[in-house]
């Protein structure tokens, strides 16, 4: 098995996954990256779920997007034209171009497209990231949340995204971060065996890879970016504001910019 990342053969089993532990991840002792094998098999279906309408604001799904939302009010001073890949039900779509925005979104799930399209009026690409061909559009910014680790080309990922945007465009990216406390302290309980977690029938993964923020420093190296910020956070109710403060959670936010 070779480094999706760095291209070399420097891997060691890191942890499995499912009721056999049959599903096996290796990190990469070169630049850091969690490669799962892929020869297990992916299940990329099991993250569609219900449409929820952006209106409901106090819904989790909606509560996230607007947490993106504030982090771009705070970090970035301009507007522009900005492009959402899996944008989900557009929550954030709608509060960029709330903001003075020229928004673009891009959705694998046809329902959701097609949802966001009739109610807000609003570009939706329905398209596979990697697969699809960009027109000579150029980007402010790019947002990619939870979209990196499900794709198995990190290094492509990234030259496709960099191409798409102006020259000091902005790319904010969300993924989690596979060294965070919480996961570390899961893997450790696991190997003494006080961690089992119970997989439901037919699990299979849905991640290709794992960052680390020196796995991630590693790809923009190569690729073409700077790293500006490197923000963790949690998703778990009370814990998120507090977790971000303290910079322990165990999702990653960050904000890149093109060299």
């Amino acid at each position: 098995m070779i480094c999706r990342l760095c291209d070399t053969d420097n891997l060691k089993f890191y942890y499995s996954q499912g009721n056999s532990n049959q599903y096996k991840f290796y990190k990469c002792k070169t630049c850091g990256l969690v490669n799962y094998d892929l020869a297990g098999g992916l299940d990329q279906e099991k993250y569609g779920g219900k449409y929820i309408t952006p209106a409901l604001e106090k819904h989790k799904q909606n509560l996230t997007q607007r947490a993106t939302f504030e982090f771009i009010r705070q970090h970035i001073d301009i507007t522009g034209r900005a492009l959402d890949i899996g944008c989900g039900n557009g929550k954030l779509l709608l509060l960029l171009r709330d903001s003075g925005w020229d928004v673009t979104g891009m959705e694998l799930l046809e329902s959701y497209a097609k949802k966001i399209i009739e109610d807000y009026k609003i570009e939706i690409i329905i398209a596979d990231f990697l697969q699809y061909c960009f027109d000579n559009h150029k980007y402010d910014l790019v947002l990619l949340k939870h979209v990196l680790e499900h794709l198995p080309d990190p290094i492509l990922t990234m030259t496709k995204l960099n191409n798409l945007l102006k020259d000091g465009g902005y790319l904010i990216m969300e993924f989690p971060n596979i060294e965070s406390l919480e996961f570390k302290f899961k893997r450790l309980l696991s190997r003494v065996g006080l961690y089992r977690k119970k997989y439901r029938a037919g699990y299979k993964p849905g991640h290709c890879n794992e960052f680390s923020k020196d796995a991630f420093k590693y790809l923009l190296n190569l690729t073409g970016f700077d790293l500006i910020i490197w923000e963790l956070y949690s998703n778990k109710a009370g814990s998120s504001k507090l977790f971000t403060k303290l910079n322990i959670g165990s999702k990653a936010r960050v904000l890149v910019k093109k060299k």
